[in-house]
């Protein structure tokens, strides 16, 4: 069988800033500019359904009335819960990559502004809470990243142009 090609024509684009999120399926490429936010990526090999959340920090104290708000992590990843139970899927059922969270911040090695360390483990955590498959990850290092998520594959596709130091991990031995 012969795959069957996407041209632009043919492809929804949704461009995500930092707080954005976006699930969906279909024809549809959502694509994120990291620094030291971090970007999960969702998405269910048989449904072929995923998302993607684009969070600047970990969490906040939220009062239960005040609505879920993407810029954080803790939230972002409730946004993901309530799409994977609308798609009638469980979270275990999705496999997930992590991006970014990269050192924006010239100076020291360490500081309290080293917010992508923070953000990366804070993704890691949410994801093995739900038990799901964490299949390959380009975090830390420096510079920006540049992202495309195809939902119909899965496929993720990464620029970074000017980085450096990045920790890549894949679970295909990568």
């Amino acid at each position: 069988m012969t795959p069957r090609l996407h041209t632009p024509e043919t492809v929804k684009t949704v461009v995500l800033s930092a707080g954005d999120f976006h699930f969906g399926g279909g024809h549809t490429r959502i694509s994120t500019l990291l620094g030291s936010c971090v970007s999960i990526t969702l998405w269910h090999p048989r449904k072929r359904i995923g998302g993607m959340c684009h969070y600047m920090m970990t969490e906040r104290s939220r009062a239960p009335d005040v609505a879920l708000d993407g810029r954080y992590a803790s939230e972002a990843f409730e946004l993901f819960l309530q799409h994977v139970a609308a798609a009638g899927t469980r979270p275990s059922e999705y496999q997930a990559k992590l991006f970014g969270g990269a050192n924006m911040f010239t100076g020291g090695k360490s500081s309290s502004m080293d917010i992508g360390p923070r953000n990366i483990d804070y993704g890691r955590r949410l994801l093995a809470a739900q038990n799901i498959a964490l299949m390959a990850e380009h975090v830390a290092g420096s510079g920006r990243r540049k992202l495309h998520f195809d939902l119909w594959s899965g496929d993720v596709w990464l620029a970074f142009p000017e980085g450096a130091g990045a920790e890549i991990r894949s679970s295909h031995g990568g």
